[in-house]
């Protein structure tokens, strides 16, 4: 029998929040402290370069102790009765279009406010040791402070307005700090990128939100999700795929996942932040969040699916090929939330294992991400696996929660990883025998890239260049590495325990237990074989064997992967090429049309008004003549009609 067997579905639609009272009336705190904390550090500048780092670790871990108080009263509450909402004020008032203010908190956004503060908070501690020579460290906490307010706001709004302020402030703090380091033409171009792609994605969420205002007169969560039943099939498809959109733009699926490689070129805190626990997590979010719309919309559920086996793939096999150990793990990271897409788009039986995923993937891939910053940090800023191996030798408590968060995302029991995506490949088996094998093959590919990174980094024979001397990290970056690396080990287990995260979310996503023709334990035992098998591939290719210094050709899979798949080469074939085309030709085509039908028509009659004035010579005996010739034409006319 399942353990899930007996769990209430409940109906679809969004629950109405309860007017917020004691505790719950200090949501607000949540964004308004690191929100502070911002705005000082960022409109004080360099007055506060001694002390400002540590008012970012502050108003971080105020939110924090703030998410954790609400925390514990919402658990006093009933299971149907944890949702709370706050009035702030009425933001927009025009003729029917009314959007208030109104914070809303829930099971769903309680998770999500959670990982954003705690984890948030240990990287914050993480980069004061981390940024500790840098001379900007002020402005990067600022900047840091500011994501965290954005994606708050983002997962705290209660309608989809809000939520596209809070989308729009991650784009932007996301832009600020993958481009920290502006000074470098590769971090400059990084950020652009980034801003441009998920410009792209944003789209979609304001189509979304218009067709909303269209179709429901409300773009509320309850005006929306409430009625989403007497929507027409056409209305929820559109707005479906609108959403969909933008989760692609956020969470780098296919076919916007061009930035999120390129986005490496930040400081490591940021792709442990942005990359890996929060940002990328943001189109997760809203498709379980737009819940009612996709259950009651086949066309766009199929499609998020698809694209989440899409990017599940791809991500994948861009980390097989990749020698830059941050970007080997920004397309671990592609592949693990094409996971949680294609989980959220298999609908109730989905949308809890997709959260309890996102969860565990925020622990265990924060943890890698900090891990190979503090690598970096012992090898002189170099990133090039080529030039590691046996750091073991040296760097054994990084080694050790580097190999926690790595048994995590192989999904070796007790690891947080066997209990979150292992439920997301039985819950696509139950779906379809193909989607099933996807996510089977999927694992396949992470256990072999995920072994080939720890093996070129840790194990082997040392490949040091004369100039680095490899050395553990300080405390204050490790004390915040070891506390994820336990969580990556122990999470899975504690939320899954008495079927916690089931009960927790059932009540915002709905859940339906996932119906397997076979025995579940049957696809367990066969996928943690080919996860083995797949592992021990890596470790013989690339810890028995020396690695070359230098990347060999390879095949053309492996040119095509470490070119990610050709995606930027396709966008500029097919998008930006194409696009300089036309805005040359509209460029040309308002020079010489449009100016030029302008310009031609005021030479013209400027031409004709010079020769007129020629006429006008000041002299009598001209104007006389003139009459004289138009009298003499004039009798002519009429001699010529009488005849």
């Amino acid at each position: 029998m399942s353990p899930f067997s007996g769990v209430l579905t409940p109906t679809a639609g969004e629950i109405p929040g309860t007017a917020a009272s004691g505790t719950f009336t200090q949501m607000w705190l949540l964004i308004a402290l690191p929100l502070l904390g911002a705005a000082i550090l960022l409109l004080l500048g360099r007055r506060t370069n001694a002390w400002g780092h540590w008012v970012g670790v502050l108003m971080s871990l105020g939110s924090f102790v703030i998410a954790v108080s609400i925390f514990l009263s919402m658990m006093q509450e009933s299971s149907g009765n944890r949702a709370f909402t706050q009035h702030l004020f009425q933001w927009i008032s025009v003729g029917s279009f009314q959007v208030p203010f109104d914070l809303r908190i829930d099971q769903l956004s309680m998770v999500f406010v959670l990982l954003i503060t705690g984890v948030g908070t240990l990287i914050h501690i993480y980069s004061v040791g981390y940024m500790s020579h840098d001379h900007e460290r002020r402005r990067f906490f600022g900047y840091l402070n500011l994501f965290v307010a954005a994606m708050l706001l983002l997962v705290l709004a209660d309608n989809y307005l809000l939520l596209y302020v809070g989308w729009e402030g991650v784009g932007l703090a996301s832009y600020l700090l993958i481009g920290f380091w502006f000074y470098k033409e590769t971090a400059a171009v990084a950020a652009k990128k980034a801003f441009v792609v998920n410009r792209v994605g944003d789209i979609g969420l304001s189509l979304a939100v218009m067709l909303m205002f269209v179709t429901f007169g409300s773009v509320t969560f309850d005006g929306v999700l409430g009625h989403a039943d007497k929507a027409s099939q056409t209305s929820l498809t559109l707005i479906g795929l609108a959403l969909l959109l933008a989760a692609c733009g956020k969470s780098a699926q296919f076919p916007l996942q061009s930035w999120l490689l390129d986005a490496m070129e930040g400081p490591t805190p940021v792709s442990a932040l942005i990359h890996a626990a929060t940002m990328v997590t943001a189109g997760v979010y809203l498709i379980a969040r737009s819940n009612a719309i996709f259950n009651a919309a086949p066309t766009a559920q199929t499609a998020v699916i698809v694209i989440g086996a899409i990017t599940l793939i791809m991500g994948a096999i861009i980390g097989c090929a990749k020698d830059d150990i941050k970007k080997a793990l920004a397309g671990s990271t592609m592949s693990q939330i094409g996971y949680m897409v294609l989980a959220a788009g298999l609908g109730p039986i989905g949308y809890v294992f997709a959260i309890f995923h996102l969860l565990t993937h925020g622990f265990f891939k924060a943890t890698m991400f900090l891990g190979a910053g503090s690598v970096m940090h012992g090898m002189n800023d170099q990133v090039n696996m080529r030039r590691f191996g046996a750091l073991r030798t040296v760097m054994v408590l990084t080694t050790v929660t580097f190999f926690a968060g790595y048994l995590a995302i192989l999904g070796i029991p007790p690891f947080a990883g066997f209990y979150s995506k292992d439920k997301i490949i039985e819950s696509a088996f139950a779906h379809s025998t193909l989607v099933g094998l996807v996510t089977l093959v999927g694992a396949a590919i992470t256990a072999f890239y995920m072994t080939r990174l720890v093996a070129m980094t840790f194990l082997g024979k040392a490949r040091w260049t004369d100039d680095v001397h490899p050395h553990e990290s300080p405390a204050i970056m490790m004390v915040p590495v070891s506390i994820l690396a336990i969580l990556s080990t122990v999470s899975g287990f504690l939320l899954i325990h008495n079927d916690w995260i089931v009960n927790w979310l059932s009540p915002v996503v709905g859940f339906e237990e996932p119906v397997l023709g076979f025995d579940v334990n049957v696809l367990q035992i066969g996928t943690l074989i080919i996860v083995l098998i797949a592992a021990a591939l890596g470790y013989v290719l690339y810890a028995r064997r020396p690695v070359p210094e230098v990347a060999p050709v390879g095949s053309f899979l492996t040119q095509a992967a470490r070119a990610d798949l050709y995606g930027d080469a396709v966008n500029e074939a097919v998008f930006m090429r194409p696009g300089q085309y036309l805005t040359r030709l509209l460029v040309w085509f308002d020079n010489k049309v449009v100016d030029g039908a302008v310009n031609g028509t005021a030479a013209l009659l400027g031409g004709l008004s010079g020769r007129a004035r020629r006429t006008q010579n000041g002299f009598t005996r001209s104007y006389a003549l003139t009459m004289l010739g138009g009298a003499a034409l004039v009798i002519v006319a009429l001699v010529l009609v009488r005849l």
